[in-house]
């Protein structure tokens, strides 16, 4: 395997110490996987922000947006004692048949010159709203479609995790969508123009008994009503992507076809990343797919974290044969790196 990443020497660009939590009594546990996008000659961050309740011996504390509550949260604390209380990673686990994560999330800007070292905001720029978002908003894809910054993000409550969209132009205002792909479904990254007069999207339902963790593209007229669902890529067993595959950020266009960056599992959950490459007119015609990683966790930083062995993106900065990826490792730190197109190309045979 060989591994195409340049590292930014600078890595981990951000750590959550970098990050001022966002309410008296929450601590930054994990900053993961930004969207990325230019804005006013800047290169910014959308970070997915995890915070908790300092814990106390004994118990486990979670965060649910509440808004009957004084400052917009509530504590629920479970005591570890509980014969209920199964844990089923650092990340989440279930008491009395409900599951609950571990932390609260929103998503925060960073902003950057020279795309190396970034000013984080003191106060998030989106969180949850309303019932189907109480366990937080996550992992946000940014990519600008006609002048209009569209944000699919995993909006997160008790009936499941699905795709909700939001739209901005300015970065101040924004236009709350709603769910746009209802549960179970996440890792949504929409094509950054339409293909055949409709707008795509790549996006990740769960299978629940028969069918798995797949990559899907569907598409729309209006970005809001979405059909013509179509199946484009399969875990494959014995394979660094057997368990679980999604889709990373918005595809790139390029001499070969639509080239989208994704991430794949193992049983281990040890997250790599792959490339898919798509027809250009009929993005449900694939033409190539890594059969090794073209990145896998190796730097300690990388390796050991909040959630180890983990390398995970859901943003890019695309310059000519550079591709600047912004990704998320370990599940606790973000960092950079540089890849070049054509030797992604080359590795998969085209």
């Amino acid at each position: 395997m060989t591994d195409l990443a340049v590292r930014f020497a600078a890595n981990p660009l951000l750590r959550p110490s970098d990050v001022k939590p966002s309410l008296e009594g929450l601590v930054v546990e994990c900053l993961l996987n930004p969207g990325v996008f230019e804005f006013e000659g800047m290169i910014c961050l959308l970070i997915r922000v995890a915070e908790r309740p300092v814990q106390q011996s004994g118990t486990i504390s979670v965060p649910v947006l509440s808004p009957t509550s004084h400052n917009g949260i509530s504590i629920e604390s479970f005591s570890t004692n509980d014969s209920d209380l199964r844990m089923i990673d650092s990340r989440l686990f279930e008491h009395r048949g409900a599951t609950y994560l571990t932390t609260l999330s929103h998503l925060r800007l960073a902003r950057s010159r020279d795309g190396v070292h970034f000013s984080v905001d003191d106060t998030p720029t989106l969180i949850g709203d309303g019932d189907l978002e109480a366990f937080g908003i996550e992992d946000c894809r940014v990519v600008k479609i006609d002048g209009t910054y569209c944000l699919t993000y995993s909006a997160v409550s008790s009936s499941g995790v699905g795709v909700g969209l939001i739209t901005t132009e300015d970065w101040h205002t924004f236009s709350r969508k709603g769910m746009a792909i209802p549960p179970s479904n996440k890792d949504c990254a929409l094509f950054p123009r339409k293909v055949d007069g409709s707008y795509w999207a790549m996006h990740r339902p769960s299978g629940v008994g028969i069918g798995g963790n797949f990559i899907w593209l569907a598409k729309s007229p209006d970005l809001e009503y979405w059909g013509h669902h179509a199946c484009i890529a399969k875990t494959r067993p014995g394979m660094w992507d057997e368990q679980r595959i999604g889709a990373g950020a918005s595809p790139i266009c390029t001499r070969a076809g639509w080239l989208a960056i994704y991430h794949g599992a193992n049983h281990a959950m040890r997250y790599c990343l792959g490339a898919l490459l798509m027809d250009l007119n009929d993005p449900t015609k694939v033409i190539a797919r890594s059969i090794e990683p073209i990145m896998e966790p190796l730097e300690d930083y990388e390796t050991k974290g909040f959630f180890g062995n983990v390398v995970f993106t859901n943003g890019h900065i695309h310059e000519g044969d550079r591709l600047r990826i912004y990704y998320g490792a370990s599940d606790e730190v973000i960092c950079g790196a540089d890849f070049s197109v054509e030797e992604i190309l080359k590795s998969l045979g085209v």
